[in-house]
């Protein structure tokens, strides 16, 4: 009877010990450029996480919220961009910003972009200052005619 409960026992109360350390979260910023060889001049957040949320609004994300699904999944390309980095993943974070572009606000107040870039911006505490690093920088990538009109 005890083996059996010492079996259960994990399955019942689990053990949060599988995060080995906590690491900074890597933020994704993107540019947009007028051309293959412009150098960023200005970075945006992409999809920054909201100041406050209403309550309600948080019960509701409680049961329905695919664009945190995706956001944490850029997030994991983000961090494999970091250890290893791989053409899938920085094709699948290029796709989500130009998709954003297409349907959002930014979109309408920028038309002459021609070409866009990404990078990871890690944010770590040092006693009571934020440090900010630089991790990676995508390969400029073309938009559509289409991308921003």
């Amino acid at each position: 009877m005890l083996h059996t409960l010492k079996l259960l026992l994990p399955a019942i109360v689990p053990s949060w010990r599988f995060f080995d350390f906590i690491a900074p979260s890597p933020r994704i910023q993107f540019a947009l450029l007028n051309g293959a060889d412009d150098t960023a001049q200005k970075w945006h957040e992409f999809r920054p996480r909201p100041a406050h949320i209403s309550f309600k609004q948080m019960l509701a994300r409680m049961l329905w919220n695919p664009h945190w699904n995706e956001s944490l999944f850029l997030v994991s390309c983000a961090e494999r961009l970091i250890a290893f980095p791989t053409r899938h993943s920085e094709d699948e974070i290029l796709k989500r910003i130009m998709a954003d572009l297409k349907y959002h606000s930014l979109a309408t107040s920028v038309t002459t972009a021609t070409h866009l870039q990404f990078r990871l911006l890690m944010i770590k505490r040092q006693g009571s200052a934020l440090q900010h690093s630089v991790n990676y920088h995508s390969r400029i990538q073309p938009l559509s005619g289409q991308a921003l009109k």
